[in-house]
């Protein structure tokens, strides 16, 4: 992973949507999105599930979305990742907003880097937003 680069995109970006949102406090995919909004970044939630956190809106779907995503945080299992990569692709040809796909430490899928990397949308996995926001 190119550190370099992925702390830039978080110099860069201030409005990052959390795919796999969580509501349970306990979980990473809570715990990190609610400490980046406390460093001032805008958080947006994507979870089948309606609710809001800690001021945080969720969404069902990203396509649902209003706000106009730069970073797209992935907390899904791998082999969920390439579908994930189509809605980005899909939304980025409507709207031209997302800009990078983040997934998190643990979570690698070749096929969405692939699909993101020849729609123009930067790409990272295996790699944890919350210790690069800490190599700042």
């Amino acid at each position: 992973m190119n550190y370099e680069k992925a702390k830039e995109f978080l110099k860069q970006y201030k409005t990052i949507a959390v795919y796999g949102f969580s509501k349970n406090p306990e979980k990473l995919a809570h715990s990190i999105p609610v400490f980046l909004k406390s460093r001032g970044y805008n958080i947006i939630g994507i979870n089948p599930q309606k609710f809001e956190v800690n001021g945080i809106p969720v969404y069902t779907k990203l396509e649902d979305v209003a706000e106009t995503i730069e970073i797209l945080n992935v907390f899904r299992p791998s082999e969920y990742c390439l579908d994930v990569a189509k809605e980005a692709v899909e939304r980025k040809n409507k709207r031209g907003d997302i800009k990078v796909i983040w997934l998190q430490e643990g979570i690698v899928n070749e096929e969405a880097r692939k699909l993101a990397e020849e729609n123009g949308i930067e790409f990272i996995q295996d790699t944890c937003i919350y210790k690069v926001y800490h190599m700042l």
